[in-house]
């Protein structure tokens, strides 16, 4: 019934034959075949060259992050040397020009004996200065005196040498961090913005801020300093640094500066997924 009523339809004045009808018919079938074969072939190509995409992407992030997590192995077995030679060669030096200092002042005058135990007070100032700072650089230490007790350790070195006052605010159950190894990254993190803050900012305040959270650590570090102009500052290695290794244990970075109005990093540690790793 269909076929008759094509048969016999009427386009301007004209009678189309059932062969031309079949012949459009056909015609319109083969184009909406090759359209769709066109559309599946494209989407076909496309879906493919996302995908490569997407694991050159990863296969990149992959090589960046063993990049940043071979470099920080390395930098924390020098820093280990290190602290280790602070502590056993400079320390022992120290100790022994302390031991001398002391025979010295049995000999010397009454009046000279002032200022050898002036000078017998500097250098026990600077053994103490060497043990704390060989400890912050021996990441076994820290591992030992966890993650918040070390950085208290860093600002009790930084008031005693009086270059600023520096204070942690502590608050919620700091026993739900349990990733050691992430542990001594975002300590190396917050000293790299310690070092930068003493080094540059001119501050005269530091103030170390920890919140824990059943999921979450949240680390607030913010100086009182000359600030910098994020936009403009040349990007140096402290700063790229810090935001590798905050990306190492899937921490949120943020790090906000003006100038004359200070400097503010802020690190969102999510210790429920770290605890799964």
């Amino acid at each position: 019934m269909f076929y008759n009523c094509i048969s016999s339809f009427i386009f301007q004045d004209k009678i189309i034959n059932p062969e031309q009808i079949a012949l459009i018919i056909y015609s319109i079938i083969a184009m909406t075949l090759l359209v769709t074969m066109f559309i599946l072939f494209f989407t076909t190509f496309q879906k493919r060259k996302n995908k490569l995409l997407l694991d050159k992407i990863a296969k990149q992030r992959e090589f960046e992050e063993e990049l940043v997590k071979t470099q920080a192995e390395i930098q924390e077995q020098t820093l280990k040397n290190v602290g280790q030679e602070l502590h056993d060669n400079v320390g022992q030096l120290l100790a022994f020009a302390n031991m001398q200092l002391n025979l010295v002042s049995s000999l010397v005058a009454d009046g000279i004996k002032d200022k050898v135990e002036d000078t017998k007070a500097v250098v026990k100032d600077a053994i103490q200065e060497v043990r704390a700072l060989s400890k912050t650089l021996n990441s076994e230490v820290i591992l030992s005196l966890g993650f918040q007790e070390s950085i208290n350790t860093e600002l009790v070195r930084l008031n005693k040498m009086n270059v600023l006052k520096a204070v942690l605010i502590s608050s919620g159950d700091r026993s739900v961090c349990r990733n050691n190894q992430d542990a001594i990254i975002l300590f190396r993190i917050l000293q790299e913005f310690i070092s930068n803050t003493v080094k540059y900012a001119q501050a005269t305040k530091l103030t170390i801020t920890l919140k824990y959270t059943l999921d979450n650590l949240y680390v607030i570090a913010e100086d009182n300093g000359i600030g910098f102009d994020a936009k403009t500052v040349e990007k140096g290695s402290g700063l790229i640094n810090m935001q590798s290794r905050a990306g190492l244990t899937d921490s949120d970075f943020s790090l906000i500066s003006k100038p004359k109005e200070g400097t503010k990093l802020t690190l969102n540690y999510p210790i429920a997924l770290r605890a799964l790793n």
